[in-house]
C-alpha cells in the first residue's frame, strides 16, 4: 500500500527537560507525517484534499507507540509512513521512525474519513473509491 517518508530535525523545544524529545511531540510529528503521506498520495496540500473531496477531516481514533530509541536536538530523523490497512470509512497508518539507520519508534494510528452533518457535527462517511484506489496503490 501506499507509503512516503518525512524527515524531521529535532529541534530544542521538541526536547524534555532530560534532553530527549518529550513523547507527545513524536505524535505531532506523526500527524504531520500522515498528513503528507495523504497529499503525496493525492498530489494536492491538505487544505486543497480537505475541500477537494468534501471532508471535515481524518480525525484518530486509536494510536500507539513503541519507543526503543530516544533522539535528541539536533537529531534527523525520518519517519516512514505506509498505509497498513483500509476499512470502510478509516485506514490504519504504520509510522516506522529511523535514527542513523535505526530503528527508533513503531507507532500506528487509526484515523476515519469523517464529513460535517446538517447538524454541524461529524460523522464518519465511506472511503471513496479513488482514496481507496490511490491509498493502496504501492509507491
Amino acid at each position: 500500500m501506499f507509503s512516503n517518508i518525512t524527515r524531521v530535525e529535532i529541534q530544542f523545544g521538541d526536547c524534555d527537560p532530560a534532553g530527549i524529545v518529550y513523547y507527545p511531540n513524536y505524535f505531532r510529528f506523526f500527524d504531520n507525517a500522515t498528513a503528507a503521506m495523504l497529499s503525496a498520495a493525492f498530489a494536492m496540500h491538505k487544505r486543497n484534499w480537505l475541500d477537494h473531496f468534501g471532508i471535515a477531516g481524518i480525525p484518530m481514533v486509536d494510536t500507539g507507540a513503541r519507543f526503543i530509541r530516544p533522539s535528541s536536538f539536533g537529531d534527523v530523523i525520518e519517519i516512514r509512513s505506509e498505509i497498513t490497512g483500509l476499512g470502510r470509512s478509516s485506514f490504519a497508518v504504520k509510522h516506522s521512525v529511523f535514527r542513523d539507520g535505526d530503528l527508533a519508534i513503531e507507532a500506528h494510528e487509526k484515523r476515519v474519513w469523517v464529513v460535517r452533518g446538517e447538524d454541524g457535527g461529524i460523522r464518519s462517511a465511506p472511503l471513496p473509491e479513488d482514496v481507496r484506489s490511490l491509498l493502496s496503490q504501492t509507491k
